[in-house]
């Protein structure tokens, strides 16, 4: 006989440093719906309610006390259970930030200025370095139509020059897990892997929750009722990154702000990859684990970490195991992931000594997009041939899944140009890809044909470089 969880049904939070309790609320309402039409804080915009134009960015501060920027348009509101909030209304005719863009006339229209505010509020609240390219960074999840970006940077430069804000960790940290019920529709956040395992055995067709930056948008943009929602946000097993000698470990839990530099220890390719994944508000927000577990044939990570050989550890009920994350996607919208199973961990090996490697990505826009093809590539190179090659692909195929034919057209073979333009040729065979929004079958193998190339060029000792500089502070520009 399971255990009964003991959990209690209110969401207590500060807001501006007020503390606040709300008494099960709907599972799916949005931190920007409440804060607008429940508290009347309508200095926090809708702009698009899909976490892409930054215009509802409000700051939170976690129970760790570490400082995030969020897009409270796909942010549910039991999700800040626990957690400070501090919205534009709560920073004072004393704050660095709002002073700077009226001396830098850094708001024209001022329908994105709140949004930009405690974006770059939060940047210098955790410390962020006062440079162009680290303030287009922490504004490139805010879009300005007016175009204003150039006084904007100015005015961020010169805020994140002041003295830093001082930030308390919040007060509520009970190790008591949030579970109710509202009309019919239930929220749970567990605290241990042993609820967590047990809660989705029990509702085995639960919407299991990360960051909420894919499942806030079934909310926003599709109106789909979530009956079940169990969040693994709080769990303390599923929180960690554990380094060993041979790679590094994230729960379910870990956000990618928080791996981005343990992901960028094992290789410089991975730093670049990692930031350009979306914006500062997504990678405050969304999880590693999230970007597997939910099987977008487009989601940034997979491809590379099935390159790097990483595996993923499932468990259900009181049963574990361990996959190949290579098989763990089996068709468009189908992993190997049972009822009531829930993805724990990624294992990541480092890349081979004396390996190549590189993690590359393809979008409209440099920042703040979702990859048209995305790769991650390692060849190992012995005495002049290939001995080992992975090659791994995201928006070629209804799956993230290597490219076998190419692979195998460059093993055995010599690092040549000759090689690689083989390889090339074999990707048209091993993938037909479709079609879509973000770019055509024709431009997204010609993509991925010219990333093996690039990733050749770069590897092979005789060739000069192949990137253009500059771009992160042009990002903006």
């Amino acid at each position: 006989m399971q255990p009964v969880i003991h959990m209690r049904d209110t969401v207590h939070f500060t807001l501006n440093g007020t503390p606040v309790e709300v008494r099960a609320p709907d599972p799916t309402r949005t931190v920007l719906e409440w804060l607008r039409e429940e508290r009347r804080l309508t200095g926090t915009k809708e702009g698009c309610a899909e976490g892409d134009c930054g215009a509802c960015t409000v700051m939170m501060i976690d129970p760790s006390g570490q400082v995030r920027a969020i897009n409270s348009c796909i942010q549910f509101l039991p999700m800040i259970d626990g957690c400070a909030l501090v919205t534009v209304e709560g920073l004072g005719g004393a704050d660095p930030v709002q002073k700077e863009l009226v001396a830098h006339h850094g708001s024209q229209c001022g329908f994105c200025t709140p949004g930009f505010v405690m974006a770059l509020h939060a940047h210098h609240a955790r410390g962020g370095v006062a440079d162009s390219a680290s303030i287009s960074d922490a504004i490139a999840g805010n879009l300005c139509r007016c175009t204003g970006y150039g006084p904007i940077v100015r005015a961020g430069e010169k805020a994140s020059s002041s003295p830093r804000p001082q930030i308390a960790a919040p007060a509520f940290r009970d190790d008591e897990p949030l579970g109710y019920e509202h009309q019919g529709r239930r929220f749970v956040a567990p605290t241990t892997l042993d609820q967590m395992a047990q809660l989705c055995e029990t509702h085995p067709h639960a919407v299991i929750l990360g960051g909420a930056t894919d499942v806030g948008l079934w909310v926003t943009k599709q109106g789909r009722r979530l009956e079940t929602v169990i969040s693994v946000m709080r769990v303390h097993e599923l929180q960690a990154i554990k380094t060993t000698k041979t790679g590094i470990s994230i729960g379910a839990a870990v956000r990618y702000a928080d791996a981005h530099e343990a992901l960028a220890k094992l290789h410089p390719s991975l730093k670049e990859y990692v930031r350009r994944l979306g914006a500062v508000q997504v990678r405050d927000s969304g999880t590693v684990v999230g970007n597997i577990a939910n099987g977008s044939p487009i989601g940034d990570m997979p491809p590379v970490l099935i390159a790097l050989g990483a595996s993923i550890r499932l468990r259900k009920g009181a049963s574990e195991r361990a996959l190949p994350l290579e098989q763990f996607f089996i068709a468009y919208g189908k992993q190997d992931r049972g009822p009531g199973e829930i993805v724990t961990h990624v294992d990541i090996p480092n890349p081979p000594k004396g390996a190549f490697f590189a993690a590359e990505k393809i979008s409209k826009r440099f920042e703040q997009d979702i990859s048209a093809v995305s790769a991650g590539f390692i060849v190992y190179v012995e005495k002049g041939a290939v001995a080992e090659a992975r090659l791994a692909f995201g928006g070629m195929a209804g799956i993230p899944k290597r490219a076998a034919r190419a692979e195998a057209a460059l093993i055995g073979k010599a690092w040549s140009e000759a090689g690689v333009q083989a390889a090339m040729t074999e990707l048209a065979q091993d993938f037909q890809p479709l079609t879509d929004w973000r770019g055509s079958a024709d431009y997204r193998l010609a993509g991925a044909r010219n990333l093996l190339l690039r990733f050749y060029l770069e590897n092979s000792g005789s060739f000069g470089a192949t990137r253009v500089l500059g771009l992160r502070s042009l990002a903006h520009g």
